[in-house]
């Protein structure tokens, strides 16, 4: 009963994380359709091997991790990188506005994008990043200030300015 119990709960949390899932795959891929192609992977592994879980508050976060992990694996196979003008000519609003920030996140390697990510576009707090990334809270905060710093100077570099 165990196992069916945390493959329900497993279920409820993908529903409620379904948009979230996709907004930090198409942060990876940059591509609608992959981005959906990694969710579906993503949900196939965790109702799969929903007994896996050790605690159910948990859920969550290990969620997190697969999607992450799903998304790297998509990229290392693929090895391409899509142009954000093929975005455009879908002609898809996606709930991430500012493109160039979005770009920007290219310069950084996989954990300082998944630090950038989780924080400011699915608002998680430090200690659940540590928890997804495997890392403690402080290691988390150097990586966050870290990127940070590499994303403003990528942002000047441009030209850009977000002042009003």
């Amino acid at each position: 009963m165990r196992a069916e119990a945390l493959q329900k709960k497993v279920e409820e949390t993908v529903l409620d994380s379904y948009e979230a899932m996709y907004r930090l795959a198409y942060t990876y891929v940059r591509n609608e359709e992959d981005a959906l192609d990694i969710v579906q992977e993503s949900v196939y592994k965790a109702i799969k091997h929903s007994a896996s879980v050790k605690q159910e508050t948990y859920i969550k976060t290990w969620l997190w991790r697969i999607v992450m992990n799903t998304a790297l694996d998509f990229i290392r196979k693929n090895q391409k990188e899509v142009a954000v003008e093929d975005f455009y000519e879908a002609g898809r609003e996606d709930s991430y506005q500012d493109f160039d920030t979005i770009e920007a996140l290219e310069i950084l390697d996989e954990k300082e994008k998944a630090v950038v990510v989780l924080r400011f576009f699915e608002d998680q707090k430090l200690s659940e990043i540590g928890k997804i990334l495997n890392e403690n809270t402080n290691t988390v905060k150097t990586i966050l200030y870290r990127s940070l710093k590499k994303l403003k100077l990528k942002l000047a570099e441009g030209g850009l300015s977000y002042e009003g």
